[in-house]
C-alpha cells in the first residue's frame, strides 16, 4: 500500500509540505478550513494566494471536509498558526483512531498560557499520543520550488521521527531526526521574536555589525531559555536553532523580519500587519517568551525590548538605546545563569 499523509492547514507552509510529500511519492490530502477556498485549490490545482505558479501534484487532493481528511490517513501533519493549534487538535480529536500519529510544523507557544505546543498536544490528546514536531530554516516558496532544504523532525519516539522524516526526505530535502522535542520547539518559536528585532534594527538604518551582534546575542537568549525549559544545548546550534535564526533575521521572505522592518521605518503595528496580510507569529511569541523568561528568572534583554515595543508602545529607537545602555558584562556565562 502506498504511504498516505493528511496535512491540516492550506496556508503557504502547509501547502508546500503537502507538495513535498506528494512529490516524494506519498498519497497526500490537504485540508483547508475554508471549504470554498479548498474547492478552488482542488479545481485550479494551484494555491494562487500563497504559492502562485506552483502546480499541485496529481497525487495531492485538497478538501474542506475535516473528517474526510482524517479518514484519509492516520498520519497527520498540522500546519496552522499557533493561535489555532489547540482548537485544531480539539476539532480532530473525535475523529482520531488508536493508530493516529500527529506531527506539526507550527512554530510558537500557546497563546493563552505560553505552553510548548507539545504540552498542548498532551493536554488535548493525552500523554500516550504519538507526536512529533518539524522545524528548521525553511521558506515555503523555496520548498515548493524544489530548492535544497534541510529540517529537523523531533519526537520522543525515534521510530516516529524517522517515519515522518522519510515522508519528506529526498535528494533536495534533507530531514534530520532528533529526540529533543523541547529544544526544537523553543528554537522555532523564539527565532521569530529575534527576526522582528533584526527587522527593526535594519528599518532604523543600522548596519551589518548591528545585525550580526543581534543574531549572536539573540541565540544566547534562545539557548538560555531553552536550557531552562529542558532543551539540549546542541539543538540550538543546529537547524532548529541557529539555522532558523539566521534565515529569519536576514531574508525578507520572513514575515517577522518584514514586520520589524516596517516598525523600524516608523509604521504602526496595525499598518505593518496590514501590509504583510499573513500571520506574524513573532508577535504572540514575544509576549509568551517574555512571560516565560519572567516566570523562570531568565534574562532575555532583546526579547524584553521587542515585547515593550509591541505591547507597551515603546519607540523602536528607545528600545535600541535601552539595550546599548545595559552594563558591561562578560560575553559567556553558564546557560543556567539567570542574567545575561
Amino acid at each position: 500500500m502506498p504511504r498516505t499523509l493528511s496535512v491540516l492547514g492550506a496556508g503557504s507552509w502547509g501547502t508546500a509540505l503537502a507538495i513535498q510529500a506528494a512529490r516524494n511519492g506519498c498519497q497526500t490530502m490537504l485540508w483547508g478550513h475554508n471549504p470554498q477556498q479548498a474547492n478552488l485549490l482542488q479545481q485550479t490545482r494551484e494555491n494562487a494566494r500563497y504559492l502562485p505558479g506552483i502546480k499541485l501534484p496529481d497525487n495531492l487532493t485538497v478538501s474542506g471536509n475535516l473528517q474526510e481528511c482524517l479518514n484519509f490517513s492516520t498520519l497527520l501533519l498540522v500546519s496552522v498558526p499557533s493561535h489555532a493549534f489547540k482548537t485544531t487538535l480539539e476539532n480532530i480529536k473525535p475523529f482520531l483512531s488508536p493508530s493516529s500519529r500527529i506531527a506539526w510544523a507550527t512554530k510558537g507557544f500557546d497563546s493563552h498560557n505560553g505552553a510548548l505546543l507539545s504540552s498542548v498536544a498532551a493536554s488535548v490528546l493525552g500523554n500516550q499520543a504519538l507526536t512529533a514536531v518539524l522545524s528548521g530554516p525553511t521558506f515555503a516558496r523555496e520548498v515548493a520550488d524544489g530548492l535544497p532544504t534541510a529540517i529537523t523532525v523531533a519526537s520522543t519516539s525515534n521510530q516516529f521521527a524517522t517515519e515522518v522524516a522519510s515522508i519528506l526526505h529526498n535528494q533536495c530535502f534533507r530531514a534530520y531526526t532528533s529526540n529533543d522535542i523541547i529544544g526544537v520547539q523553543v528554537g522555532g518559536a523564539c527565532k521569530n521574536v529575534l527576526a522582528i528585532a533584526a527587522g527593526i534594527a535594519d528599518g532604523l538604518g543600522f548596519g551589518a555589525n548591528t545585525r550580526a551582534a543581534l543574531i549572536t546575542r539573540g541565540l544566547t537568549e534562545i539557548m538560555r531559555l531553552g536550557a531552562r525549559l529542558g532543551g539540549h544545548p546542541d539543538t540550538f546550534m543546529g537547524l532548529a536553532g541557529l539555522g532558523d535564526l539566521i534565515l529569519t533575521c536576514t531574508d525578507n521572505q520572513s514575515r517577522n523580519r518584514r514586520f520589524g522592518l516596517a516598525l523600524g521605518q516608523g509604521k504602526s503595528k496595525d499598518a505593518a500587519l496590514a501590509e504583510i496580510a499573513q500571520s506574524v507569529e513573532g508577535i504572540s511569541a514575544a509576549r509568551e517568551a517574555y512571560l516565560l523568561a519572567q516566570k523562570h528568572h531568565v534574562e532575555m534583554p532583546i526579547t524584553e525590548q521587542v515585547y515593550q515595543v509591541l505591547f507597551n508602545n515603546l519607540a523602536p529607537r528607545q528600545a535600541v538605546h535601552n539595550l546599548l545602555a545595559r552594563e558591561q558584562k562578560p560575553e559567556t556565562q553558564p546557560l543556567i545563569a539567570s542574567h545575561a
